[in-house]
């Protein structure tokens, strides 16, 4: 068949509903999951419920202390996770009850937290001395934690203990990052009784945020909003080149920046997107790259930002307004380049989009369910009126259901209700884990002074005042210690080793921590572990090589734009800088025509296709137009009418829209 040949609308969705059908069915079997049948299923259906109602009156009018939340909620993960998750892959997932080695280890877990929640306050009025007994109770909690975290997050559990390791090992490792090395009890005594450790920061925002956002998440998938989301960008795009595309990068950065999971959300929504940018004329490979790079963009995307968000404004002592304001340019930009980039490669292949009977009625769409976009709209006007996001994640729970209400189709009954609330929790469970480990390798970071040690090596590598070199070492690192981690969780393990060494080269904290957020979220992508590529590959069914370089060169705004916002704000709309407006403006409207152009030059389609020097050309546009300066900028401009004119009065022109 030749991939040039202008391909027809789509004239029946049937076909395409029936693939996606099929394809998540299969990936439910190949969940790596147990399930329950009978008493046990609905035992564990009514506990992941307490759990819930527990998180939620403790982040709202219960009164309790961060160390006996923090114990508490590891104590419900690890839990869930020894039943949930199988031993070995091989186990049989359908049971009656876990293995009896699950509940030996469910009983540690119960054992080891419930010591630490009963007598945190007697060791702290003793003066922090401990005994030999609670040594032994830490070492026990150690080892229920990996083994937790091997089952939800094999890798994150590797990591966790080459770090764990490197207290020990110190006085082998020669140069700047060898240490004296510390005793057993030591470490244990940092790591379980202390604050910095798996009682750090990472299980606070798994506590807090994470849990309220995921379930928020859940309950807006039962109340239609998917649906909704979906029906709206077929209606915005689904018609124009490459429709299909549109509507899955449109969808895609909406749900991931709710779900905060690229991985999820790729599993999820790329069962239906990908199967239509097939049936379109995509290849499988593009068709996989373009949802697994709209799903990772969602992770930093406001309003919601995966609640990755949150935990930055934690760090960084602001409101969350002022690091949502920040988010704002790089995720237009981003998803700028992405919508060019399937449309350029629409006009190339001559595809068209979805047939006009196949899409909804916008007016339709809205009155059967445009209400669903209340619970948004409570949770950022709340959050703008000054009420914590916590707080503001409760009421929009809540405001979920009683919106849901207001149409016949979308209302919550109670069997949904609970059904949200478990698909809540149990999404809380790999990444929940996976924060608890963060606490080893931030406590080892604290413990061995590894952040200090390593800024140490970069600013003796590349000099003080370096903040391209130091910049691209840390983007290095920050994809590798991304690799194959949830985006919250691979922030919070860059932060606290990367920031620091930006912040000495010169960058801004605010940009430092947006610096590594991007870059670490951009893990997802990058080979070798390219996470959400993979899932998206296996969707449909391509090379998992080839997609993942596509899904590179799509984002390639993602790798670069950072680099152009750490030692100028413009990009991150000022921060606190007195920049005026017009200025921010004319940078931002000059950013948006250059990533356009990287995405002509990348794809070969302007007006037409492109020769190699047109190609080039494009590339250094975008380059010059995405630098917010000045002299930059107009030389962009005028380099891009050039070009247009040239493919306009030499070749005949293919219509943009």
């Amino acid at each position: 068949m030749n991939p040039f040949k202008k391909k027809q609308p789509i004239a029946d969705t049937d076909d395409v509903e029936a693939i996606a059908q099929k394809l998540l069915e299969e990936k439910e079997a190949e969940m790596r999951v147990r399930s329950y049948e009978g008493i046990s299923g609905t035992v564990l259906t009514v506990l992941f419920l307490v759990w819930a109602l527990f998180q939620l009156y403790a982040n709202t009018i219960g009164v309790m202390g961060a160390m006996t939340l923090r114990a508490w909620h590891i104590l419900f993960l690890l839990v869930f996770t020894f039943a949930i998750y199988p031993t070995f892959k091989g186990e049989r997932k359908e049971r009656k009850l876990p293995p009896i080695w699950d509940f030996a280890l469910m009983g540690l877990t119960v054992f080891s937290f419930g010591y630490m929640i009963v007598n945190y306050s007697v060791i702290a009025l003793r003066g922090g001395y401990l005994e030999t007994f609670d040594y032994i109770v830490a070492a026990v909690a150690m080892v229920v934690v990996f083994e937790g975290a091997r089952r939800a997050c094999g890798s994150m559990a590797v990591l966790g203990l080459v770090f764990l390791a490197y207290n020990f090992l110190g006085p082998y490792i020669p140069g700047d990052l060898g240490h004296t090395g510390f005793t057993v009890k030591r470490v244990l005594s940092h790591m379980f009784w202390g604050s910095q450790g798996i009682f750090g920061v990472g299980i606070g925002v798994s506590a807090t945020y994470i849990f309220l956002f995921i379930v928020f998440g859940a309950f807006l998938k039962y109340s239609g909003f998917s649906q909704f989301i979906n029906d709206m960008a077929l209606t915005l795009v689904g018609q124009s080149p490459g429709g299909p595309a549109k509507v899955a990068v449109l969808a895609s950065a909406l749900l991931g920046m709710i779900n905060g999971s690229a991985i999820a959300n790729v599993a999820t929504t790329g069962t239906i997107t990908i199967p239509l940018m097939k049936e379109t004329g995509y290849k499988s490979e593009f068709a996989a790259a373009v949802e697994a790079v709209a799903s990772t963009g969602g992770q930093f995307a406001p309003p919601i930002m995966g609640a990755v968000g949150f935990v930055m404004a934690e760090f960084l002592g602001v409101s969350y307004t002022e690091v949502l304001l920040a988010a704002c340019v790089p995720a237009f930009l981003y998803y700028l380049t992405l919508i060019f980039a399937v449309h350029f490669e629409a006009k190339k292949l001559g595809l068209s989009g979805i047939a006009k009977e196949n899409i909804p009625n916008v007016w339709k769409v809205m009155k059967s369910r445009g209400h669903l976009v209340i619970p948004l709209v409570v949770l950022i006007a709340m959050m703008f009126q000054g009420y914590t996001p916590l707080f503001a994640a409760v009421v929009a729970i809540f405001a979920t259901v009683i919106a849901s209400w207001l149409n016949k189709e979308t209302r919550m009954y109670p069997a949904t209700i609970v059904k949200a609330t478990v698909e809540g929790a149990r999404g809380v469970l790999s990444v929940g884990v996976s924060c608890v480990v963060i606490g080893v390798i931030i406590g080892t970071v604290s413990l061995t002074s590894l952040g200090l040690n390593f800024g140490y090596i970069v600013l003796s590598i590349v000099g003080e005042g370096q903040l391209l070199l130091g910049g691209v070492m840390v983007m290095v690192m920050s994809i590798i210690l991304g690799m194959g981690v949830p985006g919250v969780a691979a922030y919070v393990i860059v932060a606290a080793v990367a920031v620091p060494v930006l912040v000495d080269v010169g960058a801004s904290l605010m940009a430092a921590h947006m610096f590594c957020l991007i870059y670490a979220c951009l893990s997802n992508i990058t080979p070798p572990v390219a996470m959400s590529s993979y899932v998206a590959s296996g969707i449909a069914k391509s090379n998992q090589t080839k997609t993942s370089l596509i899904a590179m060169k799509l984002g390639l705004t993602g790798f670069i734009l950072p680099f152009f916002f750490l030692d100028n704000p413009i990009l991150l709309l000022g921060q606190g800088v007195d920049i005026p407006l017009s200025t921010t403006v004319f940078a931002v409207i000059t950013a948006s025509l250059g990533v356009i152009a990287l995405s002509a030059g990348l794809q070969g389609m302007l007006l037409k296709r492109c020769n190699l020097l047109e190609r080039m050309g494009l590339l250094v546009v975008g380059i010059l137009a995405v630098d917010p300066t000045f002299i930059t900028d107009i030389i962009a401009i005028v380099l891009f009418v050039a070009i247009v004119c040239l493919q306009k009065f030499k070749r005949p022109t293919i219509a943009m829209a």
